[in-house]
This record gives structure tokens, C-alpha cells and sequence, in this order.
């Protein structure tokens, strides 16, 4: 179990307005991951180091956007202005997520612009929806080389989480301590006054650090 990547919902001016706003504060771009079909959504990444990446995601004026909670989650989000939609867990074995929340992952998948499709399978989203500090788990199905995080710079690294929430209440939903997955990582947690989640997320680049 480890943390893989960090999902940020597009504000009004929509994704590439926003990837480009976040970039320019880290001063590095993102780059286009592609379109979710399943979900009614597309993304553009930035990969961080260990195996780590930085997601900004919009929903598509399209009926999957609709049906899928991943996509209910992305439009909630940016119907409110946008910003931290997240955090995702990545697991080796995801039938024991599905054996212990009691029910089964779906599918996810996307191509990227060279026509390289990604494949995984994810659950938790409606975890997510109701209880925004928690995370949902993901379980790669493509190799280890098409991970989204692959070519990363070693320069830019997630320093720390700020994380509005009760990290009990996130282990009791991980089924183990949250320092588990983000062992790597510093996490701040605030008690919430409001809703709870990711507050901030500090990156450290080859110029300092940056909060976002």
C-alpha cells in the first residue's frame, strides 16, 4: 500500500487553464493523460518522484460523468470552485479492499495521446463522496513502466499533505495505519472546521518548495 497519486478538480476556466496555473507555480507543465471513458472524465499529470504524480481532472459534458461516481465527484468538486478533489492508494491485491468494504472494484482506463492505454481497477470513490478525507485504493493492471509517474524529474517531489481530517478515522478505512501508505510523506493533520480533506499539498522543486 503505498500513496500514488493526488487527484485536483479544475476550477471554472476548466483543466488546461488550471494545469497551467498549477504548473506555472511549480514551473513545470503538465502534460495530457488522456480521456476516462468509463467515468466521463480526461486528466493531465505531472509525475512526481517515488513513484508518485499530480492529477488535475475535469468531468466531459457526457452521460458517463453522470452515472459513475468518480465523475459525480470531479463535477461536485469543480461546481464549487474547484480544488483538491483527493488522494489515491495504490494496493497489490484489490480483492481484499473489495473483500473488506463488501463489494467489487470497477474497471478504469485510459489512452494517452500516443494511443498507449492504461488500465486499472478502483474502489472507494463513494468514500470519498461522502467523507472527503478519505482515500480510494487503486490497483494497476499495466506494467510497472507505463505507471504515469514513469519518467519522472527526481527534482520535483511531494514534501507534505495537508490533510483536514481525523487520521483514525482514515486508518479504520484503510484497514491499517494510515502511516502505511504515506510513510514517505510528512502529513499535517487539522481538525476540520468544515469540510474535511486535502487542505494543501507542498512540492518540492528544483526552486523551493511550493504549497499548492
Amino acid at each position: 500500500m503505498r500513496l500514488d497519486h493526488l487527484s485536483y478538480a479544475a476550477g471554472p476556466d476548466g483543466l488546461e487553464a488550471t494545469a497551467q496555473r498549477i504548473g506555472h507555480l511549480l514551473g513545470r507543465h503538465f502534460v495530457d493523460g488522456g480521456v476516462h471513458p468509463r467515468f466521463g472524465t480526461r486528466n493531465r499529470i505531472l509525475p512526481l518522484a517515488d513513484n508518485t504524480y499530480l492529477e488535475v481532472v475535469e468531468a466531459l459534458d457526457h452521460p458517463a460523468s453522470d452515472k459513475a461516481p468518480f465523475g459525480q465527484a470531479v463535477k461536485a468538486r469543480s461546481a464549487a470552485g474547484g480544488g483538491w478533489l483527493g488522494w489515491v492508494v495504490a494496493v497489490d491485491d484489490i480483492s481484499v479492499v473489495e473483500q473488506r468494504l463488501g463489494r467489487a472494484a470497477v474497471a478504469g482506463s485510459r489512452h494517452r495521446p500516443d494511443g498507449t492505454e492504461l488500465k486499472w481497477k478502483q474502489i472507494g470513490v463513494h468514500g470519498l463522496l461522502s467523507d472527503p478525507q478519505l482515500p480510494f485504493f487503486i490497483q494497476w493492471d499495466s506494467p510497472a513502466e507505463l505507471h504515469p509517474s514513469a519518467g519522472s524529474d527526481a527534482t520535483f517531489s511531494l514534501a507534505c499533505l495537508e490533510i483536514a481530517g481525523d487520521p483514525q478515522r482514515v486508518s479504520e478505512w484503510l484497514g491499517e495505519s494510515v502511516e502505511a501508505p504515506l510513510e514517505d510523506v510528512k502529513v499535517e493533520w487539522v481538525a476540520p472546521h468544515g469540510t474535511p480533506g486535502i487542505l494543501a499539498a507542498q512540492v518540492m522543486t528544483p526552486g523551493g518548495l511550493v504549497r499548492i
